[in-house]
């Protein structure tokens, strides 16, 4: 690790240990005696992951970030059963989540270890954070002691998280009412320098915008009709789409950014200056971008007594 990466890691790990007094029963240590190996376990099959699919630390931070929004309980991963329909099939998550199935590795390898000990709601976080890093982004101390919902609620994912097609004050007052700031909004965002988009999450954008770059708009049109295609895949950030760098910054400057809430950050707007400093400087933009994912780890989690360890990330005990 070179000297500015190590600086860069040492100020990020103080952020994360402030951020931890917010919730004082989580803990980077929670699990130091009863699970030890449960990091590098997590990590292991993470590198296993992302090298087999890149795309998959994308597709594990979409997860992490779907989850918080209503609480990082893990109720995002349950089954519909008979007793409530779940979250996997809410509009933001229909046929668009995906890597249950790392999750469900990495917590049968979790479990061989350390039979009932470690909740899916970790899992998750631990396994967010070693994919970032695996991409080339930032890491970050990871709070742990949060357990894992017994109910999931649909409605819920339907109304608290933002949609591809929500304005600048609409995604400031969602991310606001869960404790998280205008800057944690442009830092999070970030998270789009990685992973691919639906067509019919921005096949108004590319068509109809005014606030795009032609040439961008024509490119994506290739791969997005006007009809037709729906499901078909288009990189966040067209020019580093596997490097979790600040290049999606730049592109919302030059006017290409995919989505519609993505362009929004930048249109005229009050978050334009914060853009464009991340645009400019990388390393700002990791460290709060790092400093705000321990701040959405800490939305609502089950703590104590409160949920369970779920043996099977699926369904209830």
């Amino acid at each position: 690790m070179s000297s500015i990466n190590k600086s860069f890691f040492v100020i990020v790990s103080m952020l994360s240990l402030l951020a931890f007094s917010s919730n004082a029963q989580l803990s980077p240590s929670f699990y130091a005696r009863t699970c030890p190996k449960l990091q590098s376990i997590v990590r292991t099959t993470m590198r296993q992951a992302v090298a087999t699919e890149p795309r998959m630390a994308a597709s594990i931070l979409r997860l992490f970030f779907h989850s918080c929004l209503q609480g990082c309980d893990a109720s995002i991963l349950l089954d519909d059963n008979a007793t409530f329909t779940g979250e996997k099939n809410a509009l933001p998550n229909i046929n668009s989540l995906r890597g249950f199935e790392v999750i469900d590795d990495i917590k049968t390898n979790v479990e061989a270890a350390c039979d009932a000990t470690v909740s899916c709601a970790d899992i998750l976080a631990l396994a967010t954070r070693d994919g970032v890093v695996r991409l080339g982004g930032p890491s970050w101390i990871v709070p742990l002691g949060r357990r894992d919902a017994r109910t999931a609620s649909q409605s819920a994912a339907n109304s608290q998280i933002p949609s591809p097609f929500s304005n600048l004050s609409t995604l400031i007052t969602a991310f606001g009412s869960k404790g998280l700031t205008a800057r944690d909004l442009i830092a999070l965002s970030g998270a789009h320098t990685i992973g691919q988009a639906q067509c019919q999450s921005f096949r108004n954008r590319i068509y109809n915008s005014t606030n795009i770059d032609p040439n961008f708009a024509t490119t994506r049109r290739a791969n997005c009709p006007i009809s037709g295609g729906n499901s078909n895949l288009a990189p966040l950030d067209l020019v580093t789409p596997t490097d979790f760098d600040n290049e999606y910054y730049t592109n919302l400057l030059n006017q290409r950014g995919l989505l519609h809430s993505d362009q929004e950050l930048f249109n005229g707007g009050s978050q334009d200056a914060l853009v464009r400093t991340y645009a400019a400087n990388t390393i700002t933009f990791l460290k709060d971008f790092a400093a705000a994912m321990v701040k959405m780890g800490n939305i609502s989690p089950l703590t104590g007594t409160n949920g369970e360890i779920r043996r099977n990330c699926r369904v209830v005990n």
